[in-house]
């Protein structure tokens, strides 16, 4: 397993070969780490890539052209697997993961995912490109899960979500087993930014396009990072109760809903390439 360092005038970035995933962003103007460490004794990730699924499918299990595939996992394969590098420059890295026979086991498409991290300023840039290189109609979910590093002594419990612009918020959240609710809520909003409070469960999923930009700000109001994503149908706001982060998720697809028995093609906000199309998809992290 590999590590690739980036850095510009304002950032040192590290991404690992072990699912193409940005392990680390130091920013050298503030000198404080911005993306969770992995500590595992609380969530042992940073900033996992999510495919072919995101979250969860029923009982582990879902049906693809007629038949039943096992996907135990949440979130699908691809952060748990290595990844080539095929280009490395000082301020960029891009790497690739094809279709073996272990995953067409268990998703039955022949795939290539690119997935290029890139420094600009101080920005950290996710672009992905998803490829259909079968036959057949290729069914997919994609979604980012960056963890950001609160500054040492802040809770999370007194900083605040921005959401820029935004009015009238909608979301749903997640049973304890980790299947969507249908029930939908609205979010208090005071001047674009709602409280992360302990009382509001711990996933906020929201749909419909409705979430372009969201944001952390510290307890005295000062913003500290800002996620750009309008591209993407979905955004979930998630932390663990016992670290010092939270995660910003633009997503394509989302997990099942409680109780889903559909085909692949059913499930929420899922993906379609036909026979050799690919589709792109990017998103940006701002610290500020």
């Amino acid at each position: 397993m590999g590590v690739h360092i980036l850095e510009n005038e304002f950032l040192r970035a590290a991404v690992s070969d072990a699912g193409a995933e940005l392990i680390s962003v130091m920013d050298k103007e503030k000198h404080i780490e911005r993306i969770w460490t992995g500590d595992p004794a609380v969530w042992n990730r940073h900033a996992p890539i999510l495919f072919p699924f995101v979250g969860k499918v029923t009982e582990g299990k879902y049906r693809a052209a007629g038949r039943e595939y096992a996907m135990k996992t949440q979130h699908g394969f691809a952060r748990d697997l290595d990844f080539s590098c095929v280009e490395e420059t000082e301020t960029a890295v891009a790497h690739c993961l094809t279709a073996t026979d272990w995953t067409k086991e268990r998703y039955p498409y022949d795939f290539r995912l690119t997935v290029v991290h890139r420094l600009e300023g101080r920005e950290a840039c996710v672009s992905w490109q998803v490829e259909n290189r079968g036959a057949e109609k290729m069914y997919f979910a994609i979604g980012g899960h960056p963890g950001f590093l609160l500054p040492e002594g802040v809770r999370k419990e007194d900083c605040r979500i921005a959401f820029p612009g935004a009015e009238g918020l909608r979301y749903i959240s997640v049973n304890k087993a980790g299947y969507a609710l249908a029930e939908e809520k609205t979010l208090p909003l005071r001047e674009g930014s709602a409280a992360y409070q302990a009382d509001i469960p711990d996933t906020w999923i929201f749909e419909n396009g409705q979430v372009g930009r969201v944001g952390i700000l510290l307890p005295d109001g000062r913003p500290f990072v800002m996620l750009h994503c309008g591209q993407f149908p979905m955004l979930a706001v998630w932390a663990n109760p016992n670290g010092p982060f939270i995660c910003l998720e633009p997503w394509f697809g989302r997990t099942d809903d409680v109780g889903f028995t559909g085909s692949v093609e059913e499930k929420k906000a899922i993906q379609c390439l036909e026979k050799g199309e690919k589709k792109e998809i990017s998103y940006r992290m701002e610290f500020i």
